[in-house]
């Protein structure tokens, strides 16, 4: 049986917003489709979708630009766009590294950064580079509204978005660009290349001080640990002024212990195994991103594995 009945190639946001309207929720956005077709493939239907509405001409969907120090980038650009912007790879490292390590080439090829975050699973690797950046998704709601929404707003819980896939159009993403004493970084933890379902990603960013000796600042994201993605505040919290070193990762580390409680997961890993390696995560990510904000140099690590 085919999976829809009609194919659309919008050219505006308007024009896709004005298509799925027409089919009263029987139609559904789709960019690279990589998730999406799984889920059409596997799910009890009787009918076939009316339509499909295709975003991939809608091009500021497409569009990576910069103004200011803030990146725009376009929720239909495709992870293999992000891991080769010499751009991205420079000043939001975590960003390339985590698009770098989903799925193997031909998903990267066609897969994107706004289906990595459309489809609401916590282990998002984009996702969780997206909020250690601070980033916003632009909504584009079939009630006529547009706004930027904190990335947590986007989810409702795990596989659920606060976004009707029938009727809304998640458009872009916004996010400030490392400067001067910034740097990111992103490692994940998973079962062998076959299976390549992430136990645990984490993503963090820093700010040194003048000195570049001490932290100013600091963003973590570790999922999937809370049923949505958020932040480790209490361990950023902890981080805060204090020198760079071992003795702040220990910190670190012993915070995380206290207030991150990953469940156990038959797909992923026992609670015990992935407490475990919460902590390595954060003895990898933390010096990484605080020598690149160091000295200002970062080139992407185990990109395009797969």
């Amino acid at each position: 049986m085919s999976l829809w009945k009609a194919y659309y190639l919008p050219q505006t946001i308007d024009e896709a917003l004005s298509l799925l309207a027409q089919h009263h929720g029987a139609a559904r956005i789709i960019a690279g489709g990589t998730d999406l077709m799984i889920d059409l493939q596997f799910t009890d239907r009787a009918e076939p979708l009316d339509a499909m509405v295709d975003v991939t001409q809608v091009r500021e969907m497409l569009d990576i630009t910069t103004v200011d120090d803030v990146c725009h980038l376009g929720a239909a650009v495709t992870h293999t766009t992000i891991v080769k912007s010499a751009l991205l790879e420079a000043r939001v490292t975590c960003l390339v590294e985590s698009c770098g390590v989903v799925g193997g080439p031909q998903v990267r090829n066609v897969g994107t950064l706004g289906g990595n975050v459309a489809h609401a699973l916590p282990a998002g690797d984009g996702t969780t580079s997206l909020v250690a950046l601070d980033a916003e998704g632009y909504v584009a709601w079939s009630d006529g509204r547009r706004e930027w929404l904190p990335l947590p707003a986007l989810f409702k819980g795990p596989g659920i978005s606060a976004l009707d896939h029938h009727r809304d159009v998640l458009v872009a993403f916004r996010f400030k660009l490392c400067g001067e004493r910034e740097g990111t970084a992103f490692k994940r933890i998973m079962r062998p290349q076959g299976v390549a379902l992430p136990i645990l990603g984490c993503a963090v960013w820093v700010q040194l001080n003048e000195a570049r000796t001490h932290y100013d600042d600091v963003r973590i994201c570790v999922s999937p640990v809370a049923p949505k993605p958020v932040r480790a505040t209490e361990v950023e919290a902890a981080l805060r002024g204090q020198p760079v070193g071992q003795d702040a990762i220990e910190r670190a580390v012993r915070v995380a212990r206290d207030t991150l409680h990953p469940r156990a997961s038959a797909y992923r890993a026992t609670a015990e195994y992935r407490q475990h390696m919460i902590e390595t995560l954060l003895r990898q990510t933390l010096p990484l991103a605080a020598q690149r904000a160091k000295t200002g140099e970062a080139h992407a690590e185990g990109v395009g594995m797969g």
